[in-house]
C-alpha cells in the first residue's frame, strides 16, 4: 500500500466509508475534504464492461459538458484557406498545413488537442507513427468541417474526448472542486449519457460496472452506478 501524506488521510477521514453514493452527496464530500492551495480538479473514472483488444467493443467519442472541465487547453489545427482563416478566429493556438506537418516531424509537440479538416488529412496521415493516439480522428470529433466551433467547444473547456484504455476504463476530467455541487452533476449526468450512447452492440452484460469521482489530491468515491445510469437516461 502507497504512504499517504497527511492531506490525503484526512480527506479519507471526511469522505468516510467506501459504499456508492448518490452522486451529489459524493461531490459535497469532495468540496469539502479538499485542502490543497490550488482549485483541484474533479476526475471520473468509470470501469465499462468492454474488452477494448476487441475492435467492435471500443468506446470512443467527444461530449460538450454543460458547465465545461475548467481548464482550457491548446488547439492545433491542420486546415488550408478559408478553414484555416475560420479555426484562426474562433481562437486556434496555432493553425498550418504542410507546414505545421513539417514542425511536428522536426519534434514539435507543444498542443494539447489536434485538429484538422477531412481535405488535409492525407497529408497529415503521414504523421500516423509521430501522433498515434493523438491523431486527428474522426469518430473521436477531432477531424470535421465544423472546425471553427469545434475550436470554440475546446478552448472554453466544454468539450471533452474520451477513449476506454486498456483495462476497460474511461478517465476524464468533469470540472473544478469550485464549481457547485450541480454542476459536477450535471457534468457527469452528461458524460454517463454519451458513454451509454456509445455503448457496443458487442457489449454484453452490465456496462456500467463501477464510477469512481476523486478530487487531484483526494480519495475516490464510488458513485451509485443504477442510479446514475438512471439520470444519464432521462
Amino acid at each position: 500500500m502507497p504512504n499517504r501524506g497527511k492531506r490525503y488521510l484526512k480527506a479519507a477521514e471526511t469522505v468516510g466509508n467506501g459504499a456508492p453514493r448518490d452522486p451529489a452527496e459524493a461531490f459535497e464530500l469532495i468540496k469539502q475534504s479538499a485542502s490543497a492551495k490550488f482549485d483541484e480538479t474533479v476526475d471520473v473514472a468509470v470501469r465499462l464492461g468492454v474488452d477494448p483488444r476487441h475492435g467492435d467493443q471500443m468506446v470512443r467519442g467527444t461530449t460538450t459538458l454543460p458547465y465545461g472541465t475548467g481548464k482550457s487547453r491548446k488547439v492545433a489545427v491542420f486546415a488550408k484557406g478559408d478553414k484555416a482563416k475560420e479555426a484562426e478566429e474562433a481562437g486556434a493556438d496555432v493553425v498550418g498545413a504542410e507546414d505545421l506537418v513539417a514542425q511536428i516531424q522536426g519534434g514539435w509537440a507543444d498542443f494539447d488537442v489536434l485538429l484538422a479538416t477531412p481535405d488535409v488529412m492525407a497529408m497529415v496521415g503521414k504523421l500516423g507513427s509521430i501522433l498515434r493516439a493523438r491523431m486527428p480522428n474522426q469518430k473521436a470529433g477531432t477531424v470535421a468541417m465544423d472546425i471553427g466551433q469545434v475550436v470554440k467547444d475546446i478552448k472554453s473547456a466544454s468539450r471533452v474526448e474520451f477513449r476506454v484504455e486498456k483495462a476497460g476504463i474511461v478517465h476524464a476530467p468533469i470540472g473544478k472542486v469550485s464549481f457547485s455541487t450541480d454542476q459536477l452533476v450535471e457534468n457527469l449526468v452528461a458524460l454517463t449519457s454519451a458513454l451509454v450512447k456509445a455503448r457496443p452492440s458487442a457489449a454484453k452484460g452490465r456496462y456500467l460496472k463501477r464510477v469512481t469521482v476523486s478530487s487531484t489530491m483526494g480519495p475516490g468515491l464510488d458513485i451509485d452506478t443504477q442510479k446514475l445510469q438512471g439520470m444519464a437516461e432521462k
